[in-house]
Order: structure tokens, then sequence, then C-alpha cells
């Protein structure tokens, strides 16, 4: 017996897809629009959480490709601003990043699917045209995710509210001390001095009550976050 609610409607055949691209990256957005934009529509482009809001809500596109860094808040942020005032808009989320913590953030939020940067035009292409037909669309390895995350192999809302305490900045710090990187290889990674390397760490095993790297390593390791 069905819920009485209609079904989102599927795009018509033989229309060319209508688009928005969300990345903070000017680079980026172009070379994406260079790449499917002879067979999708790309009706508009968002750089952080406010113009992606609004660019999205004023072009009703059928997909959004949405990064999940994002100046004001993240992709996730965007997601949750849209589907208050539309519940149907589709998502398919597009990073360089294939954290755990991300792939669950964005897909709790409401993403229907996320694929890596790494993905070629042709692949990119079918999943945006999945994602509107409303299948949910995942690479390989982070499908792995999102079925931990639902069988209780991954706790997903202690992962989201013990790194909630940390800044973007503490978050790159860990998963650097995570991979085995001293603090001086830090420091250089991330044109920092090793003084504000060694700040960082202690905020970060205070914030999540370890006392060690070791500790640490292995709290990054269960959640897959390096």
């Amino acid at each position: 017996m069905g819920s009485g609610l209609p079904a989102p409607e599927k795009p018509e055949p033989n229309r060319l897809l209508r688009v928005v691209v969300v990345d903070d990256h000017a680079m980026f957005r172009a070379g994406v629009k260079h790449e499917i934009g002879s067979s999708v529509k790309v009706v508009g482009e968002g750089e952080d959480v406010a113009s992606s809001v609004e660019v999205i809500t004023r072009t009703k596109p059928d997909v959004v490709l949405l990064d999940v860094h994002l100046p004001g808040g993240g992709g996730a942020e965007v997601i949750k601003q849209v589907h208050v005032v539309d519940a149907d808009q589709r998502f398919l989320a597009l990073s360089v990043s294939d954290a755990a913590e991300d792939v669950i953030g964005v897909i709790r939020a409401g993403a229907r699917g996320y694929v890596t940067k790494s993905i070629n035009a042709v692949e990119l292409i079918d999943a945006i045209r999945r994602v509107a037909d409303g299948d949910a669309v995942f690479s390989p390895r982070l499908a792995g995710f999102v079925l931990d995350a639902f069988s209780g192999s991954i706790d997903i809302a202690e992962v989201d509210e013990e790194l909630d305490r940390l800044s973007q900045r503490e978050r790159e710090v860990m998963r650097l001390i995570a991979r085995g990187y001293a603090y001086k290889e830090v420091a250089r990674e991330l044109f920092i001095s090793v003084k504000t390397v060694e700040t960082h760490v202690s905020n970060v095993l205070r914030k999540l009550q370890l006392s060690n790297r070791h500790q640490l390593t292995r709290w990054a390791t269960d959640r897959r976050l390096v």
C-alpha cells in the first residue's frame, strides 16, 4: 500500500538534464562544465553555501553536483537549506575526499550519491543521469562506508559528534599524524610551523580525550579517516 505521496518526476526523455555545479574552485567548475557541457545543460554555479543555495533554489536543476568542503558550512549545509524549501532536489556529491565522515555526513544530509573527482567524464554523466532517475550512485570504495554505517560497523553518531569538536585545520593535522607523519613533515605539508603543529595536536588529543598519537592513530583508523 502506497504512502499517498507523489513520486518525484523523472526528467523527460531526450531533454538535456539541467545541472548546477557547486565547488569553491572556479577552475574546477570550468573544467567540469567543459567535460560534461555537451551532454547536460549547466544552468548555474555556486562557490559557497550562500551562493549555492540561491542558484539552486532559483534554477531548480535536475541534479546538483556538490563539493563536500565549501566556505560557509560545507556541502551538507547546502543540502539542508535547499531541502527546507524543496525536499525533492537531488544532489550528487563530487569531491576529492574519500574520508568516511565526509561520505556519511553528506549522505545523511540527503545526497543521492557520492563520487570522487578521479571519475571520468563518461562515468560522471552516467552518474548524473542515474541520480536524476532516482537511483543512488556511489564509487565502489565509498559504497562500503555507507553499508558499514547502516550495518552499525561505523558509529556515525559518534563520528559526527567527535569530529564536530575539531576545526578544519585540526582535522587536517589529525589525519596526517594518524598516517605516521612526523611533526616537521606535517608542518611542511600544511605550510605552518612545528610549534603550531604541536599546538594543534595537543588540542586534538584534549578534545578527543586521547593520551598520545598511537591512540589517535587507532581512533582515526577505526573510523576509516586515514
